[in-house]
């Protein structure tokens, strides 16, 4: 049984495709892993004989052998960014000589990428809404775009950075992520500016909620009060200023909005468990 970590990607090939509904979209099958992001919807998906709806920012995760066929209407195509890749082998990779078999020819696939038992693997969905996670979203369009913009490494890149989508992907599917998008909103503008003493009511109001349902929200997205959230990030910024500066503590404390050194130190040894000296003077706080 493997681990996801024991992977060893290589992207075969990238393409931005319109699907149009032509005959070359029927059922088929593929020797390799493929990614279609789509851009657009509505449409659908066929994998392994189920149907799944296609929206904007629909991710599809195919595996080597799985039947799956588009269904798009020509009066409405859909554009999609594609990724033929490998898993597991980088010495001898299928994926830059990619064989597809449409029905109804029997689906026998020559040679395949090689795959090996991974329940991790096996954990991450055929189709999934990258609309909740635009950061996945963007960072899969430029690995897709890097492919063909690259002059120099591009073999290297593309398989670093394909690995290391994969795992934050497994990270955001199997770790409480926000998911409603004022909340995600939100949480974006905090945590660009932590520093920023702004009342709880001017938070509500970026979200255009009521206070009392704003509350229960972020709660149910973040698993913390929005005061408590607010203060981890401070903490974590204290934190980065202390290991990566020389700035003084005073200084710190009036960067992040204090009134004076005393509750800055008050809070911080309350969260991190030391004063702010202390802690910018133990190694172990620089792993």
């Amino acid at each position: 049984m493997r681990n996801l970590n024991e992977m060893t990607p290589h992207v075969g090939d990238s393409m931005y495709y319109l699907y149009d509904g032509s005959s070359n979209e029927k059922l088929r099958v593929c020797s390799v892993y493929a990614f279609h992001l789509f851009t657009d919807g509505p449409g659908e998906m066929e994998i392994d004989g189920k149907r799944y709806a296609i929206e904007n920012r629909t991710l599809i995760f195919l595996r080597p052998g799985e039947q799956h066929a588009f269904h798009i209407s020509p009066d409405h195509p859909l554009s999609s960014h594609n990724l033929y890749f490998d898993l597991w082998s980088e010495a001898q990779p299928v994926s830059a000589n990619r064989t597809f078999i449409y029905a109804p020819e029997p689906f026998e696939l020559g040679e395949t990428a090689l795959s090996f038992p991974c329940d991790e693997l096996d954990s991450l969905p055929s189709v999934f809404s990258l609309q909740p996670y635009p950061e996945l979203y963007e960072s899969l369009v430029t690995l897709s775009k890097l492919y063909h913009n690259a002059v120099y490494y591009r073999t290297e890149m593309m398989n670093s950075l394909l690995y290391a989508w994969v795992l934050s992907w497994h990270n955001t599917i199997h770790t409480h992520q926000p998911t409603d998008y004022r909340i995600v909103r939100l949480l974006a503008h905090l945590n660009d500016h932590p520093e920023q003493r702004e009342p709880v009511e001017t938070w509500w109001t970026f979200c255009g909620l009521k206070r009392t349902y704003f509350h229960a929200l972020f709660l149910r997205e973040t698993g913390l009060t929005p005061k408590a959230y607010h203060h981890k990030l401070l903490m974590r910024r204290a934190s980065h200023l202390l290991l990566e500066s020389e700035i003084s503590v005073t200084a710190i404390a009036e960067r992040l909005g204090y009134t004076s050194i005393h509750p800055f130190t008050r809070h911080f040894s309350a969260f991190y468990g030391v004063s702010p000296k202390h802690y910018r003077l133990q190694p172990q706080s620089r792993s």
